[in-house]
């Protein structure tokens, strides 16, 4: 890709970048990664391990130097105005970087003094986020003794002492309960309805779908699809024919009336009796339906939908998602 050092310098974006490279060894972690990323919006980057998100977002955080391409982060010069950047941006990592033998409190008042607000001023900035993160009961109690949710949750607070302009956020979600994870999105949307811009990375289909007004797939360094949730899903069929089978004995046939009729990959729900499978045709579908009927195989349930995330991912990366990894369930 040749390299072009114009920036688009419209006023409307957070993140511009131009084919940003950053090799290590014989490895090209990232490989010619362009960005645009509208202010006050989500940004869903997506991709298997290894893929080059915790990379580009460590290029992008000035944490990590790339060694090809410009970007440009608020109009600021990655190469040349990285002191102006970092004021107005934060990170937080997969991993708490908060003091685990410190309490909630003496965590955010500590991070509040280091940022240059004054005592008072320090304990009543933690006092309101502890609260507004539903941790007010926690606050005099040490970080290792919070749950995972919790954690992620006094993580996100030690961000956004000062309220960032633009919030990295790396997996911020993994290993989480569904409870958890609802809280933490809540908190996102919360942050972007006030205007901060969010790059989130994330192996959790249901997470970009969620909260990302744009998603880009990235794998082996490249970024090989990019478009909302809508257009992604698009992009790999119409529609999605979701089976809800009445007796789970009857799922290796099912299977096979599908695989053999559809000539699709099935998709295995979290139990033994939902199948999904892509299915474009109106036609085949009828046809399913007939050959389910002259083998008796009862339905609870049949609809037809849009592709998933999922499916997007596993068509376009080769690869289950984490999420269905999680959820115990296969593809074939």
């Amino acid at each position: 890709m040749n390299e072009d050092t114009t920036s688009l310098q419209t006023g409307d974006y957070a993140i511009e970048a131009r084919g940003l490279v950053k090799v290590f060894g014989n490895e090209r972690a990232v490989d010619g990664v362009d960005l645009t990323i509208r202010k006050g919006t989500v940004y869903g980057f997506l991709g298997p391990n290894g893929a080059g998100k915790t990379t580009t977002i460590r290029i992008l955080a000035t944490l990590l130097p790339a060694d090809a391409g410009n970007a440009w982060i608020f109009g600021n010069d990655l190469k040349t105005d990285s002191a102006a950047i970092r004021k107005r941006i934060s990170l937080t990592g997969q991993y708490a970087s908060i003091d685990e033998d410190l309490t909630g409190m003496e965590n955010l008042m500590l991070i509040a003094r280091l940022m240059g607000y004054s005592r008072r001023q320090a304990k009543t900035r933690a006092q309101e986020l502890l609260l507004a993160f539903g941790l007010g009961h926690a606050a005099k109690r040490q970080v290792k003794n919070y749950s995972g949710g919790m954690r992620r949750r006094i993580d996100i607070a030690a961000s956004i002492v000062v309220t960032p302009d633009l919030l990295f956020l790396d997996e911020p979600t993994t290993g989480l309960d569904p409870r958890s994870r609802n809280q933490v999105w809540d908190i996102i949307r919360t942050l972007v309805r006030a205007g901060t811009t969010v790059l989130l990375t994330t192996q959790y289909l249901e997470e970009a779908d969620q909260l990302a007004d744009k998603i880009g797939v990235i794998q082996h360094g490249k970024i090989i699809a990019e478009g909302t949730s809508s257009e992604l899903k698009a992009s790999v069929g119409r529609g999605t024919l979701n089976v809800q089978l009445a007796h789970a004995d009857d799922q290796q046939r099912a299977w096979s009336i599908l695989e053999n009729l559809l000539g699709a990959p099935i998709h295995l729900g979290a139990d033994s009796t939902s199948l999904t499978a892509q299915a474009d045709d109106s036609a085949l579908v009828a046809k399913v339906l007939s050959e389910f009927a002259r083998q008796h195989i009862e339905l609870s349930d049949l609809s037809l939908g849009r592709p998933s995330l999922d499916e997007v991912f596993l068509k376009l990366t080769g690869q289950v998602s984490e999420q269905q990894q999680d959820s115990g369930r296969d593809i074939l």
